[in-house]
């Protein structure tokens, strides 16, 4: 097909690939959990690109990639998968592509993205992809793209889920608000948006919910109810969809009844929420002391009554976690009904306060970025346990929260969703079970071992 750019008679359309990196690591963790929604940010970013180019979207989580040449190849990144990222880039600049590399880590760490690409997008991409995928067109493009102000949420397109390859199920996410009033010592979104909040408008909201062919779906928003009276008013629209779905929000929020009331009628079937610690000091360490323990047991409660789900985030390796942080925590959750649980492990990424304290402590280990993933490494030395207690105590703490035993009690306790909440624990115990066999199959090339059989019973 034949490009016309100021009246003039251009090359064949160009070929632009974006791509969504998983390493296989992170593969094979994810592997049988059914809340695998897709990452929404290249379907959102190639709703900007024109109808010049001729586009391919491709996810490592569905589909491997296909080394050949495009003119064009973007790329988004986060910190665990950056050498993995590094390496996809090298490949297609040996083939003659230009690589563009965006993301999380590239805006914390541009000056090392830089060395492995031909552009980099600093901050967020409402107004630098567009000027500049008409600046490629064109054949003036640069180096670096840099976002300097906050870009509006008006008038945003639909995402190209029509693109998507693999699973119909994992194309529902969706965004109504970007950004989050709080400021968490282990997050770096206010280094990574504009330190603002802000939110679309709900009729487009409501238009890109519709738009997905899929009944269930997921906001991807840092803190859904950050305002109550905006989230109200959607909900009240999104009822009349007839969609369930999920988000996250913090716990203090959800003593809001008609917030509640408003979910369930609109389709909720769970929320995350942000527990982080059943600690005080935990919570302290977190800067997260708008979270109150002794509410735990009553917000779940309330969610419970009103059929809603609980999905925790849990995070191990504060510097007040002591090795006995994981069964306490454990009968936490299981006493109070807690229907699912994201465990992590604390992970210092660049941009973020604790990142600096470790730094200036020396306590971060001579690792690569692959061990901030959060999930199957420890990037830094802990301050009450070895960093293999740290995982290993991680470990332990998953497989016993996803054990017949602990499920059974705690679908009895919470009796919300009970069909759905069965099937994702199922999910998550599989997804355990899988990764253990894989991970240490692979580490000690023998399967009928002690260890083997403790890890997967």
């Amino acid at each position: 097909m034949v490009v016309f750019i100021n009246g003039k008679v251009d090359n064949i359309m160009p070929t632009l690939l974006m791509v969504t990196p998983e390493n296989s690591e992170i593969k094979r963790f994810r592997a049988y959990q059914l809340n695998n929604f897709m990452q929404l940010t290249m379907p959102y970013l190639a709703g900007f690109v024109p109808k010049e180019y001729d586009i391919k979207l491709l996810d490592e989580h569905t589909e491997p990639i296909i080394f050949e040449k495009f003119d064009l190849v973007a790329i988004t990144e986060n910190t665990p998968n950056a050498p993995h990222v590094y390496a996809i880039s090298k490949k297609f600049r040996e083939l003659g592509s230009w690589v563009a590399l965006g993301g999380p880590h590239v805006t914390l760490n541009p000056e090392e993205a830089a060395l492995h690409c031909d552009t980099i997008f600093i901050g967020e991409a409402e107004e630098t992809w567009p000027q500049f995928l008409n600046d490629f067109l064109c054949k003036k493009n640069q180096k670096v793209y840099t976002s300097s102000r906050a870009p509006s949420l008006d008038d945003l397109p639909i995402p190209r889920r029509d693109l998507i390859v693999g699973n119909r199920f994992i194309r529902g996410a969706v965004f109504a608000s970007r950004g989050c009033p709080h400021n968490c010592s282990y997050c770096s979104l206010k280094k990574i948006y504009h330190n603002t909040f802000r939110t679309r408008p709900i009729d487009e909201v409501i238009k890109d919910i519709a738009s997905m062919p899929n009944k269930y779906f997921v906001f991807w928003d840092d803190n859904f109810f950050a305002d109550p009276s905006y989230t109200k008013a959607l909900l009240k629209d999104l009822a009349k969809l007839n969609k369930k779905w999920a988000a996250q929000v913090t716990a203090h929020s959800c003593e809001d009844e008609e917030l509640l009331r408003l979910a369930k009628s609109a389709g909720c079937l769970y929320l995350f929420l942000g527990l982080e610690s059943f600690s005080e000091q935990g919570l302290k360490d977190a800067n997260k002391n708008f979270n109150k323990i002794e509410q735990y047991g009553k917000i779940a409660d309330k969610l419970h009554r009103h059929g809603i789900s609980i999905q925790a985030g849990i995070v191990f390796g504060f510097d007040s976690d002591t090795p006995d942080v994981f069964e306490t925590t454990l009968k936490a959750c299981n006493d109070i009904g807690i229907d699912g649980v994201t465990a992590s492990i604390l992970t210092p990424f660049p941009g973020t306060g604790i990142y600096d304290q470790y730094k200036n402590e020396g306590r971060l280990l001579d690792v690569g970025w692959d061990y901030y993933n959060g999930k199957t490494r420890v990037a830094y030395v802990p301050k009450q346990m070895s960093p293999e207690e740290l995982l290993n105590g991680y470990n332990e703490f998953r497989r016993k929260f996803y054990s017949c035993k602990s499920i059974i009690k705690r679908i009895c306790k919470s009796r919300a969703n009970i069909f759905y909440n069965l099937a994702m624990n199922y999910g998550y115990r599989q997804a355990y079970r899988n990764f253990a066999k894989l991970n240490i199959g692979d580490k000690i090339n023998e399967r009928n071992t002690p260890l083997y059989r403790y890890l997967t019973r």
